[in-house]
């Protein structure tokens, strides 16, 4: 079992402990990701298996004290949001120890942590100007295109793998068909050449 610190791999932005990250499973093995967490805190994961066998992977969520907060098997991709009720390391397994052959291909977007107003003295009693109701329409169409750029990357991951697979596949039954057409091309010339040696073999002995 391979242990990492998410935090390790954060991109800190405002308030947000943010982490996206693809990550390799193989067959019989778990991966477990850690993350120290204050009591009150909301984190949000998403995860999705872009390659590998059946597309689908084992995951649980404990709390410091080993308490489950989320668990789900054989799943493609969910989503998860929780609210830490204490302080202490929370952590994110995959498994794939139900496989025996197949190696998977994980994605994990971690969001700990609540965003940073764009405006913080929007809360005074004082109507926006032009500009800052702008840039908040510019902020949220922003996150927008963020997400979409991120599905639009995991479709392509997926139907990419997808693709490459189906071409391995094609390829080795290509070869397959054409060793089988060399064995059927000399076995039928064995078979006739048997014939015409016992045609010569019946006109030798009638003589």
């Amino acid at each position: 079992m391979r242990a990492l610190g998410l935090c390790s791999l954060m991109l800190h932005v405002m308030l947000v402990c943010s982490t996206e990250l693809t990550f390799e499973l193989p067959d019989n093995d778990k991966q477990c990701f850690y993350e120290e967490l204050d009591s009150g805190v909301k984190f949000d994961i998403d995860f999705q298996v872009i390659a590998g066998g059946n597309y689908d992977v084992d995951c649980f969520v404990t709390d410091p004290k080993n308490n489950v907060l989320y668990q789900e098997r054989k799943k493609q991709y969910d989503s998860f949001a929780h609210t830490t009720a204490m302080e202490g390391t929370y952590k994110v397994c995959f498994s794939n120890e139900f496989s025996t052959f197949s190696h998977k291909t994980v994605y994990l977007d971690f969001r700990a942590g609540e965003e940073r107003p764009l405006l913080p003295d929007l809360n005074r009693d004082t109507a926006m100007t032009q500009m800052e109701s702008a840039c908040l329409a510019i902020h949220e169409i922003l996150k927008v295109v963020s997400d979409s750029q991120t599905w639009y990357r995991l479709r392509e991951a997926h139907d990419r793998m997808r693709a490459e697979d189906l071409h391995e596949r094609v390829s080795y039954w290509s070869v397959g068909e054409t060793l089988i057409l060399f064995v059927v091309s000399i076995g039928q010339v064995v078979v006739l050449r048997s014939f015409f040696s016992d045609k010569k073999g019946s006109v030798a002995a009638s003589t």
